[in-house]
Formats: structure tokens, C-alpha cells, sequence
């Protein structure tokens, strides 16, 4: 069976492996601990592996798929192993090559779920409508062929725009809906209730093209193996053996499909399926995943066998206790706790910091420290909830000449939004910038295509002028498609106007301006896929950063110098991503900054989701610790600029929640009241969504440091102490002063709390101390 050797499934099903098993006990099975080899060893019947972070899952996983093809127990053909990525497949497949010795031939049905439900489909393309040479469009043809729909139908396009349709699509899809099954409720949401029907006609238009999609993959080979029992039957026989990595993960199409598969066992005698993964490490609702799939694992396979691997090989003891006591907090697990040996190491350091830029300069400052001490800075990872987090990282890193890299995305300057709302602001100030120009001139999309476009060249080339000068002579002419020459004309005014107002508007709100008023903020509204909102916290970042300079001119040129900043060659940088990003890495030394609420946990989040969300940020957080292996520092700032405007920000219910053996709390004495405050103040606070209250922050002792940033200014640190209605100067009907939202009217006292309807900011709640009589 290694090497060349002769498969019976490919002739006939139900054949026992001829080859009788090894007499000698392997050699791979040295080495593992008790619960790894007990999770190797156990191959017959329902198993469920509950691997913790660190906790040696991949050993396990391709020892277990070793072992059954060691001891004969299985032909490679008749093993399912279920991956979430290629890579992952590829790299299982040579551990088992190196484990067994040699290379393993005949595992097809080790992959990916899309390469095997495609695998699976092209089997049985007729039966799902379709022929064998079918094609996988990707996500520009589909959005494509939703426009034509959509104009088919007449649908105005920028109302509902064919990308939130396919995220719909999408969504439905992964719950296992096929147009007939979508409830009404949610066919409603889209075309005044056409949702459905769009549906229907796209997957028409699918089987007419002979193509599918990503979701057709899954959805397609679930409904033939439903449909069709003695295609069921024929992958129930093959399949001895079912193994599924990263369980925790799965969706809803992904869960019937193994369940059905996975189901048949009583009836053939077999009921070998494995299922990995670790609940305290379903990150990814946002996608569509389910973490009941997993610990409902037990109902769906009774008398399953359970497997805790808890003994941890990444982190030290302090990190390990830290991030148990935190996770301990979820109602909605199956409970594990993660062990090691050795020394305790470092506690958990928890910093609170002033502001945002105060954050950044902390962490520099200590990945410099501990790189002179002899640690490389490939060793140490920034880890962010938020992508928009990054940018002050970044200009910090840039400015002292640390070498860094982003994972999982590109630098925040070179990210699409980011490099589209600089052409806009380019083009402003400097109307000469074709290339500004050429990014920009459809996008969003105004009608005007590649012809018109290139018709406009010959254009300006013809005159030698640039191409906005060219644009405004070329409407007064009849070379343009009557909607391209309409377009293009109210561009070339927008442009006119912006132009005009920048000399008397600041640049933020210019900045804000363009991109409402060119459409790019509302195409980034109507896109309802998961990425989506980062990109447009991500513009509020970048308007936010233009505050600091006293021009447009002047934040351009900074941008340009950053972007010619060359990056060192050297593969010694430090790591910068967001936590999502960092699942299945691990780094000697991690920072966390950001633990505030609303932050992180994200306030989005739990609106949307309520406690299921607040236990997913949770788990969030835990993965967040366990990446780290020998030093974890966790930073909390007092004030945070959210969406342009400063906000007092509390610290992160999740830091209450960490076990107080396992950590080191350093606060400003001025801040919160001080460490010891600090803890008081946040007692209880992680079971309720209000704050009990902080103390007014004092001013910074150390007179060698100039603040950048005002003080707390929105939502002013609430007194600890409980105040009588008299305790306030201040009525309602009162005018007054608020040093950063102007003037405005009390709209309601409560103690020394004031509610204030301001002029220009509308209505906040502010400390009465910091406003006075207007």
C-alpha cells in the first residue's frame, strides 16, 4: 500500500485490506504523550479530539492517519481527511510519506472540502444538471453574471448592488438553502423581495453555462447524496475512515454533508469517524461557522469517545493559567484545561496607556528592548482586532526604522480603499495626476468602460492635455456613448468643485467630503460581505490620520515618503496582523493592544450577535494569549479617536477576566485610580455591559512629556462616587462651552452628569466639570 500497489475499491467496494497488520509497534508512536496516543490509537468507532491551542493537534492528526494505513486497517482510497486549506492537505500528506517511509499514493479523498466536493461532483455532474467538464467561475464572473440579472430584471444596480446579492447568495448557500428553501423572511431582504427569485434565475444561468460556484461544490454533491441513496451508499462503503480537521469551523452545508456521509456507519458495521478541533477556537461565525457543530458532536455520534489534549508544548504556566481562567468565562463549551511544565515564566503584562499614539510608542519601545537583548523581531507579533488598528503601528515603525510585516493583508497605505481614497485626494490637489486619475475614473462604478476610457486617452494625447483636462473638453464633443459623456461630466465637476472648496475647507473634512459625495462610502454601505466594514473603518482611520497635519499637501507628501520607504530585506520583522489572521501561528513575545470595550470585544459584535457574539470575541481573546509563548503584554488606552472623534475608552471586560495570579497590572496613578483602582473599579464588570465607574484621570507627573492630545473629552471618566441630583451647577435649559464640541443646550442632569444637545456634535453625555456657563 506504500508505493505501487493495487487498490480493491477500485474494482470493487466492501474488500478488507489483504495485507495483514505489523507485528513490530511502530517507531512514530514514541514520543506522543498519553492522551495523543490514545487519540491515535483509538480508530475504531466515533471520536471526537478536543485539541487545546498548542497541544501537538497536527502530530496527532497525521500520526492517526499514519497509523491506519501502517496497520492495514485501510487502503489510502477508502480514508476521507478533511482539510480547511491546500496547504494544510499538502503538508499532511508528506508527514504521513515521512512517518510510514515512503510516498503515499491513492489518497484522493484527502483535501480540502471544495476540492473534494468538486471531486465528488464532476463523479455525478448529471445528476445535479450539469456535465463532467464543468467550470468553477470565481467571483468577478459571478458578480458579472448577477449584473446582467439584475438589468434583466430591472433592478437598479447602485440600490442593490450585485455584491450584496451574492453575499446573500453566499450566506444561503452555506446554511445548505437551495432557492426553494430560503425562508420568506429573509427572500425579503433583497429587490423589495426578488431575493429568491434572483437565486433561482442565477443558478439557471449557472446550469445553462455548465459552470457552478464555490458554494455550488458542497451544496450540489449534499443534494445528490440526499437525493440519490444509492450514491450514498457507494461513499459509505468506500470511506472506512472519516477524519475532519479544524471541526470547530465547519458551517451548516459543511456539517450535513460529513453527517450524512459520516451517518451510514450503524448500517455497515463501521462507524469510524474523527473529529478534531478545540470550541475555545471558533473564531469565524462572521463566515458562516458553526461552533454547535462541534459540541453537539456527542448527540449526532452516540457513545462518541472524547479525547482532551490539554497538555500544551507552546506557552509557559502563566500564560496557559491566564488564558484558561479567561476562556472559563464561555457558558458554550465542552471544557478543557490547558497544562504544562516547567517554570511559571512571565506573567501577563497589562498596561494602560493614554492614548493610541501612547500605545504604539510603548510597544516599539519594548520590541527594541528585547531585540538589543538578543530576541529577533521575527519572534514577536503585534495581533489587532481591528485592521484599522495597524495604521498608527505602521507610522510608528516607519518613523524609527523597525522593520515589520503585515500578514494576511497588505500594509495599511497599499490596501485597495486606502490606495483608491488617495487617488480621489491626489487628484484634488494636483489635477495633472493621471494616475490618480485612470484608478478612479470608474470606480465606483459611474459607466464609463474601458473604451471610453481609452477613447479619452487618444483624446488628451491629441491635445497634450492631462486626462481630467481632457475629460472636461471631451463632453462638449460627440466621440462619447451619451451615459460615459454624462458620467464623465459630472466627474470632471466634482473635481472642479473640490478644488474650489479646498482652499477654505480643512482637509479632513474635504477628505470626507470626496469620498461621500464620489459614491465610494456608499458602495462600501451596500456591500454586505464580511470584509466590508473593516475597509470602512479603515477610511476613517485614514481621515483620522490627516488631522495631524496642517495640509493635504503635507499628509500626501508623508504618504508618498512612507510608501518609497524600502522595507529591509531581512527576513528578521516584526509580525503585524489581526488576531483572526494569527489562528494556528505562535511567537516568543505577542502584544495585544486594544482591549477596550467596544473595541475589543467589538461592540458591532455583540449588536449583532448578543452573547453568542461576546463569547466568540472572548475566544478571540484566548486565541490571542495562546499564541504567544513566552511573554504576552496586553495595553488598554484611556482615550481612543473612534470613527474622528475622541472617546474615553473602558478597559476590556476581558481583562478582568484573567486570573489576577497570572497577571501584572501597570496603570498611570492618575488613571483609573491607579493600579489598585483599577482592579476595584473594574469588579464586576465583565457580567454586565455597564461601567461602574472611573475616576477622573489626573495630569500626566512627568513634566518631560508633551501631550499630543487633549483629555478626556466624550463621555468623561464617570465618578466613582455616587452623586446627589444637587451635585451639579448645572439645569436643564442651560447653555454651555465643551472645549471640543463647541456650544450647546443640557438636555437632561442626572448628579454630574450631563446630557447635552451640542450645536454641531448633536446630543453626548459629558462630566459637568468639563463644560462651563456659554
Amino acid at each position: 500500500m506504500i508505493g505501487n500497489y493495487e487498490d480493491p475499491l477500485d474494482s470493487a467496494f466492501g474488500h478488507e485490506p489483504v495485507t495483514p497488520a505489523p507485528a513490530v509497534e511502530p517507531p512514530y508512536l514514541k514520543g506522543l504523550n498519553k492522551e495523543q496516543r490514545e487519540a491515535v490509537e483509538t480508530t475504531d468507532g466515533p471520536v471526537l479530539v478536543l485539541a487545546g491551542a498548542g497541544t501537538g493537534k497536527t502530530r496527532v492528526l497525521t500520526t492517526r492517519l499514519a497509523h491506519i494505513l501502517y496497520m492495514r486497517k485501510a487502503w489510502p482510497s477508502q480514508i476521507l481527511a478533511v482539510t480547511f486549506t491546500n496547504k494544510a492537505a499538502r503538508e499532511m500528506k508528506e508527514r504521513i510519506g515521512a512517518l510510514i517511509g515512503g510516498v503515499v499514493e491513492g489518497m484522493q479523498w484527502l483535501g480540502t472540502f471544495h476540492s473534494i466536493g468538486a471531486r465528488m461532483l464532476r463523479r455525478h455532474a448529471e445528476l445535479a444538471g450539469r456535465k463532467s467538464n464543468f467550470t468553477i467561475i470565481d467571483t468577478d464572473d459571478q458578480i458579472r453574471l448577477m449584473k446582467q440579472l439584475l438589468e434583466t430584471e430591472n433592478i437598479d444596480e447602485k440600490r442593490w448592488p450585485a455584491r450584496t446579492l451574492a453575499a446573500m447568495i453566499d450566506g444561503w448557500k452555506n446554511k445548505g438553502l437551495k432557492p426553494d428553501d430560503v425562508p420568506d423572511g429573509e427572500a425579503h431582504g433583497f429587490a423589495n423581495g426578488k431575493g429568491r427569485t434572483l437565486y433561482a434565475m442565477y443558478q439557471e444561468r449557472l446550469k445553462s453555462l455548465n459552470a457552478c460556484d464555490f458554494g455550488d461544490l458542497l451544496l450540489d454533491t449534499l443534494s445528490i447524496l440526499r437525493e440519490h441513496p444509492d450514491v450514498l451508499a457507494d461513499y459509505r462503503d468506500r470511506f472506512r475512515y472519516i477524519l475532519v480537521d479544524e471541526y470547530q469551523d465547519t458551517n451548516v452545508v459543511q456539517y450535513l454533508w460529513l453527517k450524512l456521509l459520516g451517518g451510514g456507519a450503524k448500517e455497515s458495521g463501521r462507524h469510524n469517524v474523527c473529529v478534531v478541533g478545540d470550541d475555545d477556537q471558533s473564531i469565524y461565525a462572521w463566515r458562516g461557522a458553526e461552533v454547535e457543530n462541534i459540541l453537539r458532536f456527542e448527540r449526532d455520534f452516540p457513545g462518541a469517545k472524547v479525547i482532551r489534549l490539554e497538555r500544551n508544548y507552546r506557552s509557559t504556566p502563566s500564560i496557559l493559567g491566564a488564558a484558561s481562567g479567561l476562556i472559563e468565562a464561555n457558558k458554550g463549551r465542552l471544557g478543557k484545561t490547558l497544562w504544562t511544565e516547567g517554570d511559571p515564566g512571565e506573567k501577563i503584562k497589562v498596561q494602560g496607556v493614554w492614548d493610541g499614539e501612547e500605545e504604539a510608542r510603548n510597544v516599539s519601545a519594548t520590541a527594541e528592548d528585547l531585540h538589543r537583548q538578543g530576541h529577533a523581531y521575527s519572534a514577536m507579533a503585534i495581533l489587532v482586532r481591528a485592521s484599522f488598528q495597524m495604521r498608527e503601528f505602521e507610522d510608528r515603525f516607519i518613523a524609527l526604522g523597525l522593520p515589520y510585516r503585515v500578514i494576511g493583508g497588505p500594509r495599511f497605505y497599499e490596501r485597495a480603499e486606502i490606495r483608491d481614497a488617495m487617488a480621489y485626494l491626489r487628484l484634488t490637489a494636483q489635477p495633472d495626476d493621471d494616475l490618480a486619475f485612470e484608478r478612479i475614473v470608474n470606480k465606483p462604478k459611474r459607466g464609463i468602460g474601458d473604451a471610453s476610457v481609452q477613447t479619452l486617452h487618444t483624446f488628451a494625447r491629441g491635445r497634450h492635455l492631462p486626462l481630467l483636462a481632457a475629460a472636461r473638453e471631451i463632453v462638449e464633443t460627440d466621440e462619447l456613448p451619451p451615459k460615459a459623456k454624462k458620467a464623465l461630466n459630472e466627474l470632471a465637476a466634482s473635481f472642479a468643485r473640490w478644488s474650489d472648496v479646498s482652499r477654505h475647507l480643512p482637509h479632513t473634512e474635504l477628505a470626507e467630503m470626496i469620498l461621500d459625495e464620489c459614491g465610494y462610502t456608499d458602495m462600501l454601505k451596500a456591500d454586505k460581505s464580511a470584509e466590508a466594514p473593516g475597509r470602512l473603518d479603515n477610511l476613517k482611520e485614514l481621515v483620522r490620520s490627516m488631522e495631524q497635519f496642517e495640509s493635504l499637501a503635507g499628509f500626501l507628501e508623508h504618504v508618498q515618503l512612507v510608501m518609497d520607504v524600502e522595507q529591509n530585506e531581512t527576513d528578521d520583522k516584526l509580525n503585524l496582523m489581526t488576531l483572526h489572521a494569527a489562528k494556528g501561528l505562535e511567537f516568543d513575545t505577542v502584544f495585544l493592544p486594544g482591549w477596550e470595550e467596544g473595541l475589543f470585544p467589538s461592540q458591532r459584535t455583540m449588536d449583532e450577535n448578543g452573547l453568542a457574539g461576546l463569547e466568540e470575541e472572548r475566544r478571540l481573546a484566548y486565541v490571542g494569549l495562546t499564541r504567544a509563548k513566552k511573554r504576552a503584554r496586553i495595553f488598554f488606552a484611556a482615550n481612543r479617536r473612534v470613527h474622528g472623534s475622541w472617546q474615553s475608552a473602558l478597559p476590556s471586560r476581558f481583562i478582568n477576566e484573567l486570573p489576577e495570579q497570572h497577571v501584572e497590572t501597570t496603570v498611570d496613578e492618575g488613571f483609573y485610580g491607579g493600579n489598585a483602582g483599577f482592579r476595584d473599579n473594574m469588579s464586576g464588570f465583565a457580567s454586565t455591559y455597564e461601567s461602574p465607574g472611573w475616576k477622573r484621570a489626573q495630569a500626566n507627573k512627568d513634566a518631560g512629556y508633551r501631550r499630543t492630545r487633549p483629555p478626556l473629552i466624550e463621555a468623561q471618566a464617570w465618578s466613582v462616587q455616587t452623586s446627589d441630583p444637587s451635585a451639579s451647577q448645572y439645569a436643564r435649559g442651560d447653555r454651555v462651552f465643551h472645549q471640543k464640541f463647541g456650544y450647546g443646550r443640557v438636555t437632561g442632569v442626572e448628579g454630574n452628569k450631563l446630557t447635552v444637545n451640542f450645536d454641531k456634535a448633536g446630543e453626548k453625555k459629558v462630566i459637568d466639570q468639563f463644560v462651563t456657563r456659554g
